[in-house]
């Protein structure tokens, strides 16, 4: 029962893009089009997984050798080699969404909510089986809110808007209505 608990709340109560406010940059970026956003929600998913459970056997390690203090930068180098294994793998499989992510497949490299979560998962002192579940379900967190976002905004583009509220201005007027929506899911946990 913990752990169904810590899967709700890591991808929908505590939202790692709504209720955290990380990862914003591909949140604004990548959500024009539906297919980028999925495209992406499938690369963060995979890099947000691998980077937790990776990050918690190196964080045992490091802990053990005494090397604390070195936590942050082992962990992004751990993201930046997911990743550049990611890019490979969509480069070679999908050109298309390859070219459609553009810079922002390399940006999650920086994406500040996979660093996140694995600091997250070290701080709570989760168990490896807590890290995995946490860091999947964060994962997901964002790529449900990046795919309901870029669907929002996918439809505001077929709509006569205001020229005041054109561009970024709806899109962070969207995202707040969307943060304030999430937050009907505080009481389930």
């Amino acid at each position: 029962m913990n752990l169904i608990l810590l899967f709700i709340s890591a991808s929908l109560v505590n939202n790692i893009i709504l209720s955290r406010f990380l990862g914003i940059c591909p949140f604004l970026g990548v959500s024009r089009s539906k297919s980028s956003a999925i495209g992406m929600s499938i690369a963060v998913i995979f890099v947000m997984t691998m980077a937790g459970v990776i990050t918690w056997f190196l964080n045992q390690l490091l802990v053990i050798m005494g090397l604390e203090f070195l936590k942050t930068i082992v962990f992004i180098l751990i993201i930046a080699v997911l990743v550049q294994f990611v890019e490979f793998f969509i480069r070679k499989t999908s050109p298309a969404l390859y070219e459609a992510l553009g810079i922002y497949l390399p940006l999650i490299t920086t994406n500040c909510a996979i660093l996140g979560v694995a600091l997250l998962n070290t701080q709570t002192n989760y168990t490896l089986i807590e890290t995995l579940i946490n860091s999947f379900a964060s994962g997901l967190g964002f790529a449900i809110a990046l795919i309901i976002f870029s669907s929002i905004r996918e439809k505001m583009q077929l709509n006569n808007i205001p020229r005041a509220f054109q561009g970024t201005a709806l899109a962070l007027i969207t995202a707040g209505l969307l943060s304030m929506s999430f937050m009907g899911f505080s009481g389930l946990v």
